[in-house]
C-alpha cells in the first residue's frame, strides 16, 4: 500500500493498475460492439500515461489546438478535432494535425473546409448537430440545453454541406448510463435519420459513464451493435475522458493548521477553487478517505483551501480522530477533470503529478513552482 508520506504534498497520485483496469473495459466494448473509442482530453490529459493508453484507445479528441498538438505529440492513433469556433489563424495547423475535423456550424464548415482539404486532402470533416435533447443532471453540462451554443440544430442544418461531409458528431451526456443514450439516440435519429446512411461515421460523443461500477457495458454493446443494424456501413465512435480517469487516483494534501470558530476548521496545502475546480463548478462533494458526513464521527471540521478565496472550502467532514497539522488528507478520485482545469490563483504551488506503477514504483513526474506560476503572467 502506498505510504502518502513518500509523495510530495499537494499532489495529484494516479494508479496506473487501476487506470489499465479501466482501459480493458473500454477495450471490452470496442471488440463487442466494433465501436471506435478516442479518448477526449478535456477530461484526462495526463500525458505521461499515453503509452499505456494508447494501447487500448483508438486515439483523442481535442477541443482546439493546443489540445490537438499534445495528441498529435503524445497519443498514438487518430487526432479529432472540434472547437465551437476555429480561428482563422490557427486553422491551417490545425489541418496539418488532424485526422477529423468536426465544425459546430455550417458557416464554419462553410469557411473553413477549402482550407482544410487544401492542407490536408486525407482530413474527415464532420458537423456536431444537436439533437435538443438531454437528461444532463447540471445545467452547467448540458450541451442541449435552451440557447446552446454547441451544435447545431435540425432547424438550422444547411443541407447544401452534405456533400462535404463524412460524418455527424452529438454530445449530449453527462456522466450518465446507457439509459440517457438510448434517449438521445432516440432523438438523434428523429431529427437526422434522412441524413445518417449518407455518413462514413457517427460519434455519439462523450459522457459515457462506462468505468462506473453501476453502468451497464453489456446494454451499452447491445445499443451500439443494433444503431449498426439500422444503419449499415457506420462506424461508431465514443469520446470518454472521464470514464479513463475515473477513480484511479487521489489529490494528497496536508493539514497546515487548525483552530476553532464556531466550529473546528482544518486548513490544507491545496484549494478547492484551485486544485479541485469541478467540485465547486459542478458541484459535488468529494470523497475524503476515512471520513463521514458531518457529526457521523467523533470529530468534525471544516476543510478550507489555502487561498483568500473565503468559498475556498471542500466541505464538511467528519473523522474517527481528531485532526493535527501534518496529517494527511486524501481526495479520492481527483484525476479527471482536476489538473485539466486547476489554476495557480494567489500563486498557489500547483500540486505535483504522481505515477503508482503496477510493482508500487512511485514516479514524480512532474513538480511545479514559481516559473510556472510567473510564466502564466507578464
Amino acid at each position: 500500500m502506498l505510504n502518502y508520506n513518500n509523495v510530495p504534498s499537494p499532489s495529484y497520485v494516479c494508479d496506473l493498475g487501476r487506470l489499465e483496469n479501466n482501459l480493458k473495459t473500454l477495450q471490452h466494448v470496442k471488440m463487442e460492439s466494433g465501436a471506435k473509442i478516442i479518448l477526449a482530453l478535456k477530461g484526462f490529459a495526463m500525458w505521461s500515461t499515453f503509452d499505456l493508453v494508447s494501447q487500448y484507445l483508438d486515439g483523442a479528441t481535442a477541443s482546439g489546438l493546443h489540445e490537438a498538438q499534445l495528441a498529435h505529440e503524445t497519443m498514438k492513433g487518430e487526432v479529432h478535432t472540434y472547437s465551437p469556433a476555429f480561428k482563422a489563424d490557427e486553422i491551417e495547423e490545425i489541418a496539418s494535425i488532424s485526422d477529423h475535423i468536426v465544425f459546430n456550424t455550417p458557416t464554419q464548415l462553410k469557411r473553413f473546409a477549402p482550407i482544410v482539404k487544401k492542407i490536408n486532402p486525407e482530413v474527415s470533416i464532420s458537423l456536431r448537430v444537436n439533437p435538443e435533447f438531454s437528461s444532463s443532471p447540471v445545467d452547467l453540462y448540458n450541451p442541449c440545453g435552451i440557447y446552446s451554443r454547441l451544435g447545431t440544430t435540425k432547424t438550422n442544418f444547411d443541407e447544401t454541406v452534405l456533400d462535404e461531409l463524412d460524418g455527424l458528431n452529438f454530445h449530449a451526456l453527462c456522466e450518465q448510463n446507457v439509459a440517457a443514450l438510448e434517449g438521445v439516440l432516440k432523438a438523434f435519429e428523429e431529427k437526422f435519420g434522412d441524413y445518417i446512411d449518407k455518413m462514413k461515421y457517427i460519434n455519439f460523443g462523450g459522457g459515457h459513464h462506462i468505468t462506473r461500477e453501476d453502468y451497464d457495458v453489456e446494454r451499452l454493446i447491445e445499443v451500439i451493435k443494433a444503431f449498426k443494424q439500422r444503419h449499415s456501413s457506420i462506424d461508431i465512435y465514443l469520446e470518454p475522458g472521464e470514464a479513463v480517469g475515473w477513480q484511479t487516483g487521489e489529490l494528497v494534501a496536508t493539514v497546515l493548521d487548525v483552530f476553532h470558530n464556531g466550529m473546528d476548521v482544518a486548513i490544507l496545502d491545496t484549494s478547492a477553487e484551485a486544485h479541485m475546480p469541478d467540485t465547486l463548478a459542478m458541484p459535488y462533494r468529494a470523497d475524503v478517505r476515512g471520513s463521514g458526513e458531518a457529526g457521523e464521527k467523533a470529530y468534525t471540521y471544516r476543510l478550507g483551501g489555502n487561498t483568500c478565496l473565503a468559498g475556498d472550502i471542500m466541505g464538511d467532514y467528519s473523522f474517527d480522530t481528531p485532526l493535527k497539522v501534518g496529517d494527511k488528507v486524501i481526495f479520492e478520485d481527483q484525476i479527471h477533470y482536476t489538473f485539466v482545469k486547476n489554476t495557480t490563483f494567489n500563486g498557489i504551488k500547483l500540486p505535483s503529478l504522481v505515477l503508482v506503477h503496477q510493482n508500487g514504483d512511485v514516479e514524480i513526474v512532474k513538480e511545479f513552482g514559481y516559473e510556472d506560476y510567473k510564466t502564466r503572467l507578464s
